[in-house]
């Protein structure tokens, strides 16, 4: 059983493309984005297409270390090595990029990539604190906004920005809908089912679009638990997965879970609840930008206690029976920042709970399965 939404998203994907050479063609300007600390709004306030940019499949790896050091995280490996082989229609079709230093390795990295496309690298602070970081990240935030007026020669009125929050809202609230539904015991949907959803939707160029398509599937999920169905058992543990995020290409971790017969009901990382976010929508446009983007809770602030209380929402509201915070090689923010979340998981919420560092490849999926399978068994 699988929902029938997905054989359409990947019929678009093809159209999808066409469409963004068209407008392209017509003039329009593409930027490409590889974070959630990336303001979607201020490109949309520019007339321009954002876009999500590849990084989450093994095979430009390769390519990237003739450039980068193998033991680096793989998420900036396979970013940089779509752009480097040019097998990333979305970077090929990007007239910039915006970037972020969310760590040391993707702020190196973006000074190799500037020799590929235009780029603009928002620096970003290193904790939450109202009353110094957030003037700092207005600036950064009013920057981005001057830089991209001067690449695209376009005027970004703050009637433009306001315009553009409305419509992010919309489809972030429209994506947190979906991922509710998943609340239901058993889910009515699966995560490896969500998973494809949000990563072909992120790469959709129209966002009306995209959110028609959130639309539909919200109905056929619906439908599906209307009719009492699931994925998975009744008794089917349901597995909260944290830490670094995940795509199509390396979902290797959600898979397994759910074939050893438990269900992701909910991903907290930045490539699920963690972006389901509303900024406000009166008063100075830039002013609610740099606000609510400061308050996305990445490990790469210090302190990062957003996550604590994000979890501890989540760990209610869906249910949960044990937690799988995933982290990728040779990415020490999240690596460390384990510590912290097994001891809050096990010692404030009394669930279990399972770190996994692993990378792209499928080398080591034989022994996380192991891993795994003893993790659900545990849990009895």
């Amino acid at each position: 059983m699988s929902l029938n939404i997905l054989e359409k998203l990947s019929k678009l994907g093809d159209r999808n493309l066409t469409k963004i050479e068209d407008a392209r063609e017509k003039g329009r300007k593409v930027a490409g984005l590889y974070c959630i600390y990336a303001p979607v709004e201020l490109v949309l306030a520019a007339g321009a297409i954002p876009l999500s940019l590849c990084g989450t499949r093994n095979e430009p790896i390769a390519a990237a270390e003739k450039f980068l050091p193998p033991n680096l995280c793989p998420l900036i490996k396979s970013s940089f090595g779509f752009a480097a082989t040019d097998t990333c229609p979305f970077f090929h079709f990007s007239d910039v990029v915006i970037a972020e230093t969310t760590c040391d390795g993707k702020k190196k990295m973006f000074e190799l990539l500037k020799e590929y496309r235009p780029l603009y690298l928002l620096q970003l602070p290193h904790n939450q604190v109202p009353e110094t970081a957030l003037p700092y990240w207005h600036d950064q935030i009013r920057r981005l906004r001057t830089w991209l007026e001067r690449e695209f020669d376009v005027e970004v009125t703050d009637e433009r920005i306001s315009e553009s929050i409305r419509l992010m809202n919309r489809e972030r609230n429209t994506l947190k809908e979906l991922l509710d539904l998943a609340k239901q015991v058993p889910a009515p949907v699966s995560g490896m089912e969500m998973l494809t959803v949000k990563h072909r939707l992120s790469f959709f160029a129209d966002k009306d679009e995209a959110w028609e398509l959130l639309r539909e599937v919200i109905e056929e999920v619906g439908q599906r638990a209307s009719r009492g169905e699931s994925p998975f058992s009744g008794s089917a543990r349901r597995i909260l997965l944290t830490g670094t995020p995940v795509g199509l290409g390396s979902e290797k971790v959600v898979k397994l879970i759910e074939e050893c017969g438990a269900a992701v009901v909910c991903m907290e990382n930045c490539s699920g609840h963690k972006k389901c976010f509303t900024i406000q929508e009166n008063g100075d446009p830039l002013w609610a930008i740099a606000e609510q983007y400061l308050k996305i809770p990445c490990s790469c602030m210090s302190p990062n206690t957003g996550r604590l209380d994000l979890l501890d929402r989540l760990i209610e509201e869906f249910q949960v029976d044990g937690v799988v915070d995933l982290s990728w090689q040779a990415c020490h923010t999240y690596n460390i920042e384990s510590h912290f979340i097994q001891h809050y998981v096990q010692e404030h919420k009394q669930l279990p709970f399972l770190h996994i560092e692993t990378d792209y490849s499928e080398s080591d999926i034989e022994r996380l399965r192991v891993r795994i399978e003893a993790f659900l068994e545990m849990m009895g």
